[in-house]
């Protein structure tokens, strides 16, 4: 009884007790004469009060009717296990109450889709309204939101079984029905669950449901979660077929009355929906009016000098009736959903204007997109996309990367499901905008997360083809302004996606020591490769000039070689997870087992120079320099330096340890990195290495050697890009080879004149001087106070 009295008392407010039974106003929007006299500030000539008779005005009941409809109701209570569905729907299924009106508007869509379904074999079907719309209507001044279509409607059976039962789905029954017939009929169907209208309670106390079906009466369904009633429509058929929601809102709601809130609803979830949508609006016009007697006496007291900006009087022919222009409010329809899904259209017959204006439309940016492809897929799942490359980069890219982005709108059937996906797009495409409709994706019951299942992962798959595909296809002038500023994600990639690895690679761009200006790609990098050349030589940096210069790439220059210049911190990563491009492995020239095809001649010289140095490398690896080198062999990749130090396989290059010691997560003092130990490379035809041996040869013990031998170390650390470990003892051994080089004694000391210590004395003792004077004068100040002091008191002795 408690759910029945509130519909009542609802249904007296929205007739208004202080009417007549003559002045009620019909469901359908059926008006008396007084229509033109109401206080929304409507207009009074014919085409508006037509607008408004269409417009569906507040459920109207008088008197006998809401008494006949009281003594024919059907009381009918919630199972106790959909009670508990229903809280769960209520307070947990729906993050996000602005949902229910995209639940509504779908289960609107769904109703029109059946009613034109049908129609297609029996036309009749829409003969009592042969509109197919969506309408709604907000009432501030009550509290209430309605929303109306003219689709199939229900019966009474239907009201009771798909309202009154959780997760019974009129729409899955009738893809149930159809299955035998047109597999079309059923792709554009929303619904899948059933329980998409009860969010509705998200946002209001009572539910009122007026629903007409071609196959029987006009029938009302009221609830207010917990129980719910049904009765026929006491005035009859007023809304020819379809289905009118009445939502009376929660106090908390109430913002979801305002018509910009609904506007931007609607334009977010359903602007794409396949059918007109329309909402009840108001706006003010400038209107002009007879000018009564009163306005007249204000006419006359304006004329003697004064102004009045809110009324205007047209005087011009006095034979003419005199009017005025005012401010009135006018209601009326406003189409919500005018612009029509630009990815359902044929690419061919798409302008690259219309491609601009939807991306800035979406994406809120103001640019042109750098490129886009739009395109259909089939097969295991059905879907059309548009995907778009910016044309610069946002500022904080990197710094927010693998954070969830809203790039990428997903829609199911043109409805708007969510962009709040993280596994749409991988991390490394963040940077790609553009939309998703799907008509084959299931959803889960609160369509706000998809199933993570096979057919997402099929749309992921093919989004990421189509997108590399994109980039692919730019132009070289287009492809130079995208690298600049997204090249980084394209490394990214090779290091993320392993699958898509071999199409990233071929999206590289590094510099070459075959050209100065443009960056050179691996495909034309494998076109350029010297005959039976079996690597892809790359050489890491900071900048180009430390590449060139690197003693690392002497030998591969002078014998015609093209060397990668990889400046970028990720490089190195990068190509460490390229091992190769098709069938040519990469091969950084600063770590061993560099490979340069000497000839038989060529390595028969290194063998016997290698039995004339043996024993000073031999040395070097144990004694001098036995803490910071693996080994010590002749290098035949040096041309002009002496000497270098090369990273094993496995090992740091002096660019990677740059890069692992200024990580933020690096701890202070470790150097994990600068502790692994490298190849150090003689230059035998070198003139210092020749000197070196020969100071060995000499005397093994001597210090020259070991100095020597120290010092191209170190200078060998900084010429490979390492760092020093200990600055000050390379400081002090440079100190004794410039000694050794210019003839000067190396226990000379630093002798200084004996003046420049006697001045420095005489400073002091100045400054001591100068200190005690000031205290001096402070002493003689305070002496002189007190004196002061002690003469002003005299007098005061005297006295007494």
């Amino acid at each position: 009884m408690r759910i029945y009295l509130l519909g009542i008392c609802c249904l007296l407010v929205l007739a208004g007790l202080g009417r007549s039974e003559d002045e009620a106003v019909d469901i359908d929007g059926t008006v008396e004469e007084d229509l033109g006299k109401s206080t929304i500030g409507s207009k009074t000539d014919d085409e508006t009060v037509e607008r408004e008779e269409e417009a569906i005005k507040l459920d109207g009941l008088n008197v006998s009717q809401m008494k006949q409809m009281r003594d024919e109701s059907e009381k009918h209570n919630y199972q106790a296990e959909v009670n508990r569905m229903m809280k769960l729907i209520i307070n947990s299924l729906y993050r996000n109450k602005e949902i229910f009106l995209r639940e509504l508007i779908s289960n609107a869509s769904d109703a029109l889709d059946k009613i034109r379904f049908m129609s297609l074999t029996d036309p009749e079907v829409l003969s009592s309204t042969p509109d197919l719309k969506v309408l709604i209507k907000p009432d501030k001044e009550n509290h209430a939101l309605h929303i109306i279509d003219t689709g199939i409607g229900m019966t009474k059976e239907d009201l009771i079984k798909n309202l009154g039962t959780i997760a019974k789905s009129g729409t899955s029954e009738f893809l149930a029905k159809m299955e035998d017939g047109d597999e079309t009929v059923s792709s554009d169907l929303i619904g899948q669950f059933g329980v998409g209208f009860y969010s509705s309670f998200l946002v209001a106390d009572t539910v009122v449901v007026t629903s007409k079906n071609n196959d029987d009466d006009q029938y009302i369904w009221e609830s207010d979660a917990s129980s719910f009633t049904i009765a026929k429509d006491p005035r009859g058929n007023t809304l020819g077929r379809g289905t009118h929601i009445s939502l009376f809102m929660k106090e908390e709601a109430y913002d979801f009355l305002e018509e910009n809130t609904i506007k931007d609803l609607v334009r977010k979830y359903s602007q794409f929906i396949n059918f007109p949508i329309h909402m009840w609006t108001s706006r003010t016009e400038k209107v002009e009016e007879p000018v009564d007697e009163d306005d007249e006496k204000a006419e006359d007291e304006v004329k003697d000098g004064e102004t009045d900006d809110d009324v205007k009087v047209e005087d011009e022919d006095d034979e003419k009736p005199k009017v005025k222009v005012v401010d009135k409010t006018v209601y009326d329809w406003e189409a919500m959903n005018d612009n029509k899904p630009i990815w359902l259209r044929t690419p061919k017959d798409v302008e690259d204007e219309d491609y601009n204006s939807f991306y800035k439309s979406f994406s809120k940016n103001s640019d042109d997109p750098l490129a886009h492809v739009h395109f259909s897929a089939e097969g295991e799942v059905t879907f059309r996309s548009i995907l778009f490359v910016p044309k610069s980069a946002p500022h904080d890219l990197y710094q927010d990367y693998g954070k969830k982005v809203d790039n990428i709108k997903m829609y199911v059937k043109r409805v708007f499901i969510t962009d709040d996906f993280e596994e749409m797009m991988p991390k490394y495409l963040n940077f790609i905008k553009g939309v998703v409709d799907s008509d084959d994706l299931p959803l889960n019951v609160s369509r706000e997360t998809l199933q993570q299942n096979k057919l997402l992962r099929v749309i992921k798959k093919k989004l990421v083809r189509k997108a590399l595909d994109m980039l692919k296809k730019m132009s070289d002038e287009d492809y130079k302004n995208f690298y600049r500023e997204f090249g980084t994600n394209i490394k990214l990639g090779v290091m993320e996606d392993h699958s898509n690895r071999n199409r990233l690679a071929k999206l590289l761009r590094w510099q070459s020591s075959n050209d100065d200006s443009d960056m050179t790609s691996l495909q034309d990098y494998l076109e350029r490769m010297k005959e039976k050349q079996e690597h892809i030589y790359f050489m890491t940096g900071t900048t180009r000039a430390e590449c060139e210069k690197s003693p690392f790439v002497e030998k591969l220059l002078k014998k015609g070689y093209e060397v990668l210049y990889l400046v970028d911190p990720i490089d190195e990563y990068t190509v460490q997870n390229l091992p190769e491009f098709e069938g040519k492995k990469f091969q950084n020239a600063a770590k061993e087992n560099l490979n340069l095809q000497e000839s038989e001649k060529a390595k028969e010289t290194m063998e016997v120079l290698g039995r004339e140095f043996d024993l000073m490398m031999t040395w070097l690896k144990e004694k001098v320099l036995s803490a910071g080198i693996d080994k010590a062999i002749l290098s035949s990749r040096l041309v002009g330096s002496p000497c270098a130090l090369v990273a094993t396989q496995y090992g740091y290059s002096g660019n990677m340890e740059r890069i692992m010691k200024s990580q933020a997560y690096a701890k202070a003092g470790s150097n994990e990195a600068g502790n692994q130990k490298k190849i150090l490379e003689l230059n035998p035809f070198h003139p210092i290495v020749k000197e070196l041996n020969k100071l060995y040869k000499e005397d093994p013990e001597s210090d020259a050697a070991a100095d020597l031998a120290n010092t191209l170390y170190d200078t060998a650390l900084l010429r490979s890009g390492f760092s020093l470990k200990d600055t000050t003892t390379f400081s002090e051994r440079m100190d004794k080879l410039l000694r050794r080089s210019y003839n000067i004694d190396l226990d000379a000391q630093v002798e200084i004149p004996e003046e420049f210590d006697a001045e420095e004395e005489e400073a002091k003792t100045e400054e001591e001087v100068e200190e005690g004077g000031e205290e001096e004068e402070d002493v003689d100040e305070e002496m002189v106070e007190e004196d002061e002091s002690e003469e002003s008191e005299e007098p005061a002795k005297d006295e007494l």
